[in-house]
């Protein structure tokens, strides 16, 4: 946003707009950046012209008119100082983020700058720009595209040494790594990011970006305790600066809680001060899955996957971590319905957890295997037979452990008779 106190004029078009008269208003925000002037007070009111059709084009959700004016403000951007380019170039490519299904659009649109920005000697906005574009490829699941800009763009900034664009870059290979399920290098690549932020003064929500990747790449190796202090960090970071990442960062808390079988965790932090702002679909997804995994209830389980879909799958870290989170439901509410027997029909078990009989057949022979429970499949009979729980005989390590106490005597008494002699 730029801080310029509005003229008569750009009041005027902003009432334009509150009355929803926009296109009057695009009209007359078009007009002010046709005219060519190079007083300071056109130039300032053109600068406020220019983010707020952006803005407007955003509301309006018409990405290929903010393409258009993005091109068409070329001719203004060398007008103004360099620094001030930069940020009016970066801010306009932003606004895309809020219009949905336009990643292609932006990719180009981006490359075009980048030409721009080579054409007219603009380093530093140019490698603003590359950076974007390999954020815009990850998400877009351009990985090699990614990579290989990542690999230039390294080169580069190490010459230059800025460290803070050296840190984002870092991160997003890290990022890419990750989504490749190359973890070894994601985590090389996370610990450079770390080292060059350690140099430098790190903003508050770069600080929460490498928090999150480190608490990511935590709950990959299974080490939800970890993981948990690393996205309680993001939480925080992301919530004192009013970002809406809080909301994801706090969604990875629960789920470490809930990994953690410690699903009374997930009430009290949702009954939280500061997590009760954040209350909403998001959140009742997590508890959601707080309860069938407190139950151990795989139907419960499958509803909440059925009701917040978008909530659950649409995430890769939640749905990798769910998979994982199904598996042990299903473990845990197979060991729940065969409890009370010693024999029971492996068909009676398919039909209580409303799964396919050989499903259920091979869990439970990976799970006598595991020994999770003591018993045996009779595939004859289409039967479990369910053992007591044997209790464990200790002698033999009782046996070994007197051996070893006999030795140190029989070894204690030679000594002494060798010095004796």
């Amino acid at each position: 946003m730029v801080s310029t106190v509005p003229s008569d004029r750009l009041q005027q078009v902003e009432l334009l707009k509150e009355a929803t008269k926009f296109e009057e208003a695009i009209a007359q925000y078009k007009a002010i950046l046709a005219e060519t002037s190079t007083s300071d007070e056109v130039l300032k009111e053109q600068e406020y012209a220019l983010v707020h059709l952006g803005e407007l084009y955003r509301e309006l959700g018409l990405p290929q008119e903010l393409a258009g004016l993005i091109r068409s403000s070329r001719p203004f951007m060398l007008t103004i100082a360099k620094a001030k380019t930069a940020k009016l170039t970066r801010t306009l490519i932003d606004l895309f983020s809020d219009i949905p299904n336009c990643l292609p659009l932006q990719i180009d649109l981006c490359k075009e700058n980048i030409d721009w920005c080579i054409q007219e000697k603009r380093l530093f906005l140019k490698q603003a720009l590359e950076t974007r574009l390999v954020a815009l490829y990850l998400d877009n699941k351009m990985y090699h595209e990614s990579l290989s800009l990542i690999s230039q763009l390294l080169k580069e900034l190490k010459r230059l040494d800025d460290k803070m664009v050296l840190v984002e870059v870092q991160l997003l290979e890290s990022r890419v790594c990750h989504a490749l399920r190359n973890l070894p290098k994601a985590r090389a690549a996370l610990t450079s990011a770390r080292t060059s932020a350690n140099s430098i003064y790190c903003p508050p929500l770069l600080q929460a970006a490498l928090d999150m990747q480190s608490g990511i790449l935590h709950s990959e190796e299974k080490d939800y305790k970890t993981a948990y202090s690393y996205f309680f960090e993001t939480f925080e970071g992301y919530s004192s600066q009013e970002d809406t990442k809080a909301v994801l960062a706090l969604k990875y808390m629960l789920l470490c809680k809930i990994m953690l079988n410690l699903t009374e965790d997930v009430h009290s932090i949702i009954g939280g001060k500061v997590a009760l702002k954040y209350a909403g679909v998001e959140i009742d997804a997590m508890k959601a899955v707080a309860n069938a995994h407190q139950n151990r209830n795989l139907q419960e389980f499958e509803t909440a996957l059925a009701t917040y879909t978008n909530e659950l799958n649409n995430d890769p870290i939640i749905r990798t971590q769910l998979a994982a989170l199904y598996d042990t439901l299903l473990e845990q509410n197979l060991v729940r319905i065969i409890e009370p027997f010693s024999r029971v029909e492996i068909s009676h078990i398919a039909d209580m957890v409303k799964l396919p009989t050989q499903q259920v057949e091979q869990k439970l022979s990976q799970m006598i295997l595991d020994k999770k429970f003591h018993g045996i499949l009779d595939q004859g009979a289409g039967c479990l037979i369910v053992f007591e729980e044997a209790e464990q005989d200790k002698t033999y390590e009782t046996a070994v452990e007197t051996l070893k106490q006999v030795d140190k005597v029989v070894s204690s008494l030679y000594q002494k008779a060798a010095k004796l002699s």
